[in-house]
């Protein structure tokens, strides 16, 4: 055999190596746990056959706690590049398998190259995390090699999409680069996300707490917010990954994909005319009009189980992609509270970032009051959205299906936060606030001494809703562009979406606002 051909089958039993990650049993033991390794995870993500691996021969370099014994080809994680749908993505794999793929600097110089060749390529990154956090071992170098991530994902944040996974362990240091990239997918059963584990809670604190309880999918997805998607598995993960894609740009100088509809622009929903009930108080379901109005009915919702009085989520309209803000009556009532103005407020700013326009279905009737509400800061966090409203120059497309009263009217996207198109309802009812809270007030002391108080207030409660609980009075300033009759709401959202192609808006020069965190 010559010695170029022996150095081919060198090549290629390295290959083979470095394929194996930390070796069979190792996993197989990752199987047993019902994961797969990191590059079968890879290989599910992109097209087939599309991915192209970097850095397959890079080793640690460490020499403490004897190291230098232990080495792998690839050092704990996968990177390279790939397509989904044919679109250019960067992605990087940690492999448990080795070293429980905790971080080392080389690991830590991999991603970053990645990184780094995603900004220059305007294509978006996609981190599939599976670790045990730093590599004691190495020390602050480890610690170092996460700061230099977080920079990365601080730079690239707004000019190309970021996206991370969380299918196995990630803790400490590590989850804050999940925390600072657009969009968090967890796998229940599999994945859990926390600062301090539950042996230092329980020294700490006294508290006694199972990895699921303090950092599950579950508790991330529905009471922290810190995970947008919380999938079945890791296999859900990656379909969720591929379809949040389908939505996306390749970077914040580009529009996101347009793909052809089926669905008749002037489609009629005769049900939306008769949807809201005839008692201000009766609920309704807000996702019945989401899909009634967009392309064949698909809506892919973000936060899901996470502040259920406001939807946010992806949809089409005519093939274009917009990012959609809802008030749900059916949960406390669509109120606006600390939770749901955070989750609308980051959603709003993810979509004016990459080019995404905003359409805003309106039925809320306040924020909700209480102690616990102001003890929280809910004048900070409505001021988040706000400020992403106000801030937003992406074509914007409001409609108000019912109730749009007092700071909430202003904080949905009304015509004064530079909303482009504000339609209304016939039942809309765009006030101060509600009819019975107003009399109480204006007519607080001729209640006192009126014959019968309630009939008094009864009376002026109807007088009051004939002059402001409706449409017509807002649309008489010009607040409120046109009322549409519901069942044309798509067309109309449609039409506006055609007419705002073209908007150009910027803002002040600024090094950056200072948005009231």
């Amino acid at each position: 055999m010559s010695s170029q051909l022996e150095k081919v089958k060198e090549l290629i039993e390295l290959r083979q190596e470095a394929r194996l990650g930390g070796g069979q049993k190792a996993i197989d033991k990752q199987h047993e746990r019902g994961k797969y390794t990191a590059r079968e995870r890879i290989a599910q993500l992109l097209d087939e056959g599309s991915f192209e691996e970097l850095d397959m021969f890079v080793r640690h370099r460490c020499t403490n706690f004897g190291q230098e014994k232990k080495s792998y080809l690839g050092d704990g994680v996968v990177t390279g590049y790939g397509t989904i749908d044919g679109r250019l993505v960067y992605v990087f794999a940690q492999d448990f398998t080795v070293f429980g793929g905790s971080l080392s600097e080389t690991m830590a110089l991999k991603i970053c190259k990645i990184m780094d060749m995603a900004m220059k390529m305007g294509a978006p990154v996609i981190g599939l995390n599976d670790s045990g956090g730093a590599r004691i071992q190495e020390g602050i170098n480890a610690l170092a090699g996460y700061a230099e991530i977080f920079q990365r994902n601080i730079m690239a944040s707004g000019v190309i999409p970021q996206i991370s996974a969380i299918l196995g362990p990630c803790a400490g240091g590590a989850v804050y680069s999940p925390a600072l990239t657009d969009f968090t997918i967890m796998a229940k059963g599999i994945s859990y996300m926390f600062l301090t584990g539950p042996k230092v809670v329980k020294t700490v604190t006294g508290e006694d707490v199972t990895q699921d309880a303090l950092g599950g999918a579950e508790v991330h997805s529905a009471k922290s917010g810190v995970c947008h998607f919380a999938a079945e598995d890791g296999e859900d993960a990656l379909r969720i990954i591929r379809k949040l894609f389908s939505y996306i740009p390749q970077n914040n100088m580009e529009e996101p994909p347009l793909v052809e509809c089926n669905d008749p622009i002037d489609r009629l929903e005769d049900s939306l005319n008769e949807i809201i009930p005839d008692s201000a108080t009766r609920p309704y379901d807000m996702y019945e009009v989401i899909g009634a109005i967009v392309d064949n009915g698909e809506f892919l919702e973000v936060q899901r189980d996470y502040a259920r009085n406001l939807i946010v989520g992806f949809a089409r309209f005519n093939g274009q992609a917009v990012g959609i803000v809802a008030n749900q009556p059916k949960y406390l009532a669509g109120v606006l509270d600390s939770n749901a103005s955070r989750k609308g407020a980051r959603f709003v700013r993810f979509c004016d970032a990459f080019n995404i326009p905003l359409v805003t279905l309106v039925d809320v009737p306040g924020f909700l009051p209480g102690t616990g509400q102001e003890y929280n800061g809910v004048i900070l966090h409505g001021a988040k959205l706000l400020y992403a409203f106000g801030e937003a120059t992406v074509p914007k497309v409001t409609v108000t299906l019912r109730k749009s009263y007092g700071g909430s009217h202003i904080v949905m996207s009304c015509k004064q936060l530079r909303g482009d198109m504000n339609y209304a309802w016939p039942t809309a009812e765009i006030a101060v606030m509600g009819g019975a809270g107003a009399v109480e007030v204006l007519y607080a002391r001729e209640a006192k001494t009126a014959e019968n108080p309630a009939e008094f207030l009864a009376e002026k409660e109807a007088e009051y809703n004939k002059l402001f609980c409706n449409p017509y009075n807002a649309a008489k300033y010009g607040y409120i562009d046109d009322v549409i009759e519901p069942r044309n709401t798509r067309f109309r959202i449609i039409r506006a979406l055609q007419q705002l192609a073209t908007k150009k808006v910027t803002n002040p020069a600024k090094k950056h606002g200072n948005i009231p965190l």
